[in-house]
């Protein structure tokens, strides 16, 4: 079957003839070839195959894989402290629960390690509840958003470890900033930017040649526009070929996330599918539920999330349900991936911001034959 006349792209056409998205990539199967559809933004130019797309959380994964290959040539042990490259974190403060006043922190009495930091265990993370920590990340800027990073990479550091953890390293979950910290470690370790580490280290390796964390002047043409839904609309948040993604950036890039391509990203996926970048071993830790029980408080993020669903190293982990053993995560822009234990691969690439309005889009693209139906705008 053709890209062009699979279920996954008639569901994608769909979307774009109901206005869910002005345009996006799709590809599901076992060795999927990309399926572009619609616009690069509305009234614009075609949606591109080869477009380069804000893949923000979907970062998450390219990182975690770069730190277990480290892992497996014997540069760090998933329960290495992590203090001995990131002294700002070398003693640690613990609130003795969330929404306590920051004056009430106490010293941790457990380091932080690399494992805390690939499971989001390390105390730090998003604050979904309003307390003096999340008020005190909103002041500082490190509360996680949909917009690029305000601080670079050390300055970033400097302001996140300044605050209390919200719990004490391994005993709770909360989402996002470990993995700033992670990428902000893979620099110390490797003695320069983690963008210049990955790639050396993966990009170049494997041909990912518009994996980055910016895009030169020369492909501006190809970075879609980004758009945020507000009461059944879209709003534009970055132009097409424009905005703060375009050249390099003013200042190291660390701790952010990447922008890539659909041919960028499946080619990664089916190295790492299928041995070429981890062991068994690592990709099964990576692919497994790591997250003990009890540290899966209802609270920790968004409501539901921990009834079919664990997380690896990197990755969600589907636990139950039809898609058990499914592994895979999403970015914030409107992006998603999956792995199924089969082997399938599945990818979707737009920039409406995951929501309400790109739900259905989501859930239906990871059925095993995607129908061709409309979908809510």
């Amino acid at each position: 079957m053709s890209p062009q006349t699979s279920p996954a792209a008639q569901l994608l056409r769909s979307a774009v003839e109901d206005g869910v998205v002005p345009g996006g990539v799709i590809a599901v199967g076992p060795d999927p070839e990309p399926f572009a559809a619609g616009s690069m933004a509305l009234g614009g130019e075609p949606m591109r195959t080869d477009a380069i797309f804000r893949i923000q959380s979907m970062t998450k994964l390219v990182t975690t894989v770069a730190a277990l290959r480290l892992v497996a040539e014997g540069t760090l042990a998933l329960d290495t402290p992590v203090a001995s490259w990131l002294p700002e974190l070398a003693a640690p403060r613990v609130l003795p629960r969330p929404d306590a006043p920051l004056e009430e922190a106490i010293p941790a009495r457990t380091p932080i390690t690399l494992r805390h930091l690939l499971t989001n265990t390390s105390g730090y993370g998003m604050i979904l509840a309003d307390s003096p920590l999340q008020r005190a990340m909103t002041a500082g800027g490190t509360e996680a958003g949909p917009q690029p990073p305000t601080l670079g990479a050390d300055d970033w550091l400097a302001a996140l470890s300044s605050l209390p953890l919200v719990g004490e390293p391994g005993t709770v979950w909360r989402y996002h900033h470990s993995f700033g910290l992670l990428g902000i470690l893979l620099s110390r370790l490797s003695g320069m930017s983690t963008g210049e580490h990955l790639e050396r280290t993966l990009f170049t390796p494997l041909g990912m040649r518009d994996t980055g964390y910016f895009v030169p002047a020369r492909s501006a043409h190809r970075l879609p526009a980004s758009y945020a839904a507000d009461d059944g609309s879209l709003v534009e948040r970055e132009p097409a070929g424009g905005g703060f993604h375009v050249g390099p950036p003013p200042y190291d890039m660390s701790h952010s996330e990447l922008l890539s391509t659909a041919p960028d990203y499946l080619r990664f996926l089916r190295a790492l599918r299928d041995g070429e970048l981890l062991s068994p071993r690592f990709l099964q830790l990576l692919s497994t539920d790591q997250v003990p029980d009890a540290v899966k408080q209802p609270d920790s993020f968004f409501p539901g999330f921990w009834e079919r669903t664990g997380w690896g190293f990197g990755v969600c982990v589907v636990t139950g349900g039809p898609h058990r053993g499914r592994w895979g995560w999403s970015g914030g822009a409107g992006t998603d991936f999956f792995v199924d234990p089969d082997g399938t691969l599945g990818l979707l690439l737009t920039q409406v911001e995951i929501g309400e309005r790109l739900a259905p889009l989501l859930e239906a693209y990871g059925e095993p034959a995607a129908p061709s139906r409309h979908l809510p705008g």
